[in-house]
């Protein structure tokens, strides 16, 4: 299988640990976009079975390969090991790429290995390779391991969700995926996905001009651990330039975002304008414009807003619908919405109006809501329901999964936080995070299993500036090593 995988920068080879990222780089030259995954479970499986490991794949695609404790171990708790498979799949609107064929581009920078204008995919990427470097070892002592690599977790969370009970026999699950190396997971946030859709009637076109508006420069990131930033979303600001020009124009198509899990960087939109309202038109822009730039100069320094005149479009959204749409986006809640009471500095609950579609007599409004708390999740989701239904939309809820909550008591938590200062030097910071993992639905099926989440820091991620560190998989594959050793013993 090697001879088939695209050729990788030889630099990344030569990282230390060179079986972290040797295996990283035979990863990401297999494409694996979420719900794409079958190249990258053929992969999996022929790693294990090349092991000479019991390998399964089950019926949707997780696969499991298990390795037996090394002499002496025999009797420790058996450790589930588990990482997702499937990137994150963005680019820069003038990189060419195909995540379907290509695999990714990386380079050394500084302490830092990026990606060239794509997501680096280390988000999840360098917990797989984790877990195939002690696979492979044969140096490395630990208990009886099951590896667990589970799909789709980034669109859906699918492979967690259809994990059936009694297949797994571990007592401690370790996820690797966090994305601070001084911290110790311990929680996360549930999440739903909210979409609202419109049909309308196209009219004939009134306008004499045609303009293009573009939002860009935008830093993104991801949706939940990112939130807490600020950072501008594109489509609730193009949203600002079109209420305050709406008088002024009618629009004819916009296309903001692309995924869910992605604070969007990026939107573009194509309105018509009437010959004798031009000048009030680009006044009114030149004046929001002015005011949005001058918000986010210190939180978003590559922030671009353009517009520039283009071919007139022959239909266009009729003034009526147009108006209540951009009502609802004006109305529709962004960003934090509840800070946690329970635990300082949590993002409780959140909204990402992630995706914005219009044209040819279609809306579309994907959202991705967040919470720790179920009831103040359905609180914001019914909160979006009814702002978008009173413009006349149809709202959907989908991919809901629960979130995952803290247990201080965790006997595998008190292994961690111990060995983290002992090699370390000072205190891990332990904390639940406003993202998704994946062990609030394994927990579902297993819910026995003690669980904890950590990982090597990794920034940027969700977007093409994801980048992981380089001492910082150093420290963290030292880490593993350490607590492999000092699983407890089973209880009897």
């Amino acid at each position: 299988m090697q001879e088939n995988l695209a050729p990788m920068n030889e630099a990344i080879r030569n990282l230390q640990p060179k079986e972290i990222w040797n295996n990283f780089a035979d990863l990401n030259a297999v494409p694996r976009p979420s719900k794409k995954e079958e190249r990258v479970i053929a992969f999996m499986k022929a790693f294990g079975e090349g092991l000479k490991l019991e390998t399964i794949v089950d019926h949707i695609g997780n696969v499991i390969i298990r390795k037996p404790a090394t002499a002496g171990m025999e009797n420790r708790k058996a450790v589930v090991l588990q990482s997702h498979l499937d990137m994150v799949h963005q680019k820069n609107n003038d990189t060419d790429f195909d995540f379907n064929t290509q695999g990714i581009e990386m380079y050394v920078d500084g302490d830092w290995v990026r990606a060239r204008g794509t997501t680096l995919g280390a988000d999840n990427g360098l917990g797989v390779a984790t877990i195939m470097a002690i696979l492979q070892s044969d140096s490395i002592p630990h208990p009886d391991i099951e590896a667990l690599f589970t799909i789709d977790e980034e669109t859906g969370m699918t492979g967690a969700m259809e994990l059936k009970g009694g297949l797994l026999k571990g007592e401690i699950l370790l996820n690797l995926d966090t994305e601070e190396d001084d911290e110790i997971g311990v929680g996360c946030a549930g999440g739903v996905d909210i979409t609202a859709t419109r049909s309308y009637e196209e009219v004939a076109a009134e306008g004499n001009l045609g303009f293009t508006l573009k939002i860009k420069g935008l830093q993104g990131g991801h949706s939940g651990m990112d939130i807490i930033k600020g950072l501008g979303n594109a489509n609730k600001l193009m949203n600002r330039m079109l209420f305050s020009t709406s008088g002024l124009m009618n629009i004819v198509a916009i296309k903001g975002g692309s995924l869910r899990n992605a604070i969007p960087r990026e939107s573009e939109a194509t309105v018509v304008v009437k010959k004798d309202n031009k000048d009030a038109f680009l006044k009114e822009l030149n004046t929001i414009k002015q005011a949005i730039l001058e918000e986010y100069k210190l939180l978003e320094p590559d922030l671009k807003i353009l517009f520039e005149e283009g071919d007139k479009a022959e239909s266009m959204m009729p003034g009526e619908v147009q108006q209540l749409f951009l009502n609802c986006m004006q109305a529709a809640h962004n960003g934090v919405f509840r800070m946690s009471p329970a635990m300082e500095g949590l993002v409780e609950t959140s909204n990402n109006i992630a995706k914005v579609t219009v044209g040819a007599g279609e809306i579309t409004v994907e959202c991705l809501t967040r919470s720790s708390v179920e009831s103040s999740k359905m609180n914001l989701a019914d909160s979006l329901k009814a702002c978008f239904e009173l413009g006349g939309f149809e709202v959907s809820f989908s991919g809901e999964y629960p979130g995952w909550a803290p247990n201080m008591d965790s006997p595998i938590l008190k292994v961690l936080d111990s060995l983290y200062k002992e090699l370390n030097g000072e205190e891990a910071h332990v904390a639940a995070c406003h993202a998704g993992l994946e062990c609030g639905i394994l927990g579902q099926n297993y819910p026995g299993m003690d669980m904890i989440s950590f990982g090597p820091t990794i920034k940027g991620a969700h977007s093409p500036d994801e980048r992981a560190s380089i001492s910082s998989t150093q420290k963290f594959w030292e880490y593993i090593k350490e607590i492999l050793k000092n699983i407890p013993e089973k209880t009897t």
